[in-house]
């Protein structure tokens, strides 16, 4: 049997040491992000790199921000504390030494092209797009970073939560390409000691059916 240590070992990972990360390294994982599946191959992902500490820091602040502006909107006590709880997930990126911003384009459907063009109704139009192909291929670049990250040594966090302030975001970064958006981030670093253990799976007669 082949040894996938590298998938039951990944867990997320929100306290790095303050050890920078090689170029080289950083490469090497976006070299295996590239190398995901993506519908009809459009290869439909854009990363950036993050490693200024100071950028970092003040993009915490602005999804803090963005994220104590939503809890405001609250109509009671249980939603707000629910919402403000996950606030330390969100920005937990604050602590790692890389940052990776992951940005999507559109994902280009013929099909949809030629069913809309022959007046399909618009419930046959949601059911084309609801596997939402363009968000898969950015989730299979992501998972394969995370494995490799995992078998070099390092510990990284996917998260798509700090997206409610995308823009402000991006404007921070000054990173503009004509048709694609912020999607989600991986924190990426030498984990610290001891970090916590990864939360239990559910059984896999929960997950799956077999059908002969």
């Amino acid at each position: 049997m082949a040894n996938l240590d590298f998938i039951y070992n990944r867990k997320s990972v929100r306290q790095f040491k303050n050890t920078p990360v090689p170029k080289e390294d950083i490469v090497e994982l976006l070299k295996a992000g590239t190398y995901a599946p993506s519908p009809k191959h459009q290869q439909n992902w854009h990363f950036v790199v993050l490693q200024n500490k100071d950028i970092i820091n003040e993009m915490a602040d602005i999804v803090t921000k963005s994220h104590e502006n939503i809890g405001q909107l609250a109509k009671n006590e249980k939603d707000f504390k629910k919402h403000m709880s996950v606030i330390k997930y969100y920005t937990c990126f604050r602590h790692a030494p890389v940052v990776i911003l992951v940005y999507s384009c559109e994902y280009k459907m013929i099909e949809y092209k030629l069913l809309k063009e022959s007046n399909a109704p618009q419930e046959v139009l949601d059911v084309l797009v609801s596997p939402q192909s363009a968000a898969q291929g950015i989730g299979a670049a992501v998972e394969n970073i995370l494995l490799a990250a995992t078998e070099m040594g390092y510990g990284t966090c996917y998260m798509t939560g700090p997206t409610h302030a995308k823009t402000e975001i991006e404007k921070l970064i000054g990173f503009n390409k004509e048709g694609y958006e912020l999607m989600s981030m991986i924190s990426l670093g030498v984990p610290e000691d001891n970090t916590p253990n990864q939360p239990p799976r559910k059984p896999l007669e929960e997950v799956v059916t077999f059908i002969d």
